[in-house]
């Protein structure tokens, strides 16, 4: 039996719990509070986050994972772009996708109905709820979806592809059987037509 599996014996908070034991989050991962800072000065000093949700910073990749982990916490999307804020700068992050990655989607099936819990790649852990919705932007020439769960205040993360999948097993067909649609924490998401 996993950890996750004892977990779901113990309820929500007892799944939450053991995921950010497994990502290593003692408890300290908390974004500061960006909402109330206003600095004037605003840099670009070349830092990305690529698609695959690693950051670099003038060419080079950050691979240190506490580093990363800080910056994440002070990350805030505005108006006209995603930024890294402190009391004093605004410094300009270039994102290619989404700023994270839901690695994993885990499931609790409790009698007053299903929640699912997501881990991103930077090991925040929240209830896909209706302050963190799903959306499912559908390429029109291929059809190829592309997931995408709200992490805090505008910020997205990637479904991975295994996540989605995991999703998508746990989906329910519409009245029409022509739509997939996953059910947390009393809310309905839509997953995307269905295609024969």
């Amino acid at each position: 039996m996993s950890s996750s599996d004892d977990a779901i014996g113990a309820g929500l908070q007892g799944l939450i719990d053991s995921l950010r034991k497994e990502v290593g989050d003692d408890g300290s991962f908390s974004p500061a509070p960006v909402h109330l800072w206003s600095p004037d000065r605003c840099v670009d000093i070349e830092m990305e986050i690529r698609r695959d949700g690693t950051w670099w910073h003038e060419g080079g990749q950050i691979r240190r994972e506490k580093l990363v982990r800080l910056f994440a916490t002070i990350l805030r999307k505005d108006a006209d772009g995603i930024y890294l804020v402190t009391p004093v700068e605004k410094v300009i992050v270039h994102v290619e996708d989404a700023p994270f990655i839901a690695t994993r989607i885990e499931r609790l099936d409790e009698g007053s109905g299903q929640t699912l819990v997501a881990t991103t790649n930077v090991g925040e852990v929240f209830t896909i709820d209706a302050d963190h919705p799903i959306r499912v932007e559908t390429d029109e020439k291929t059809g190829e979806p592309s997931p995408y769960v709200e992490v805090r205040s505008g910020l997205e993360a990637r479904i991975s592809r295994p996540a989605f999948y995991d999703l998508v097993s746990w989906g329910e067909l519409d009245e029409s059987k022509t739509r997939l649609h996953v059910v947390s924490a009393d809310e309905t998401f839509d997953l995307g037509k269905v295609t024969a």
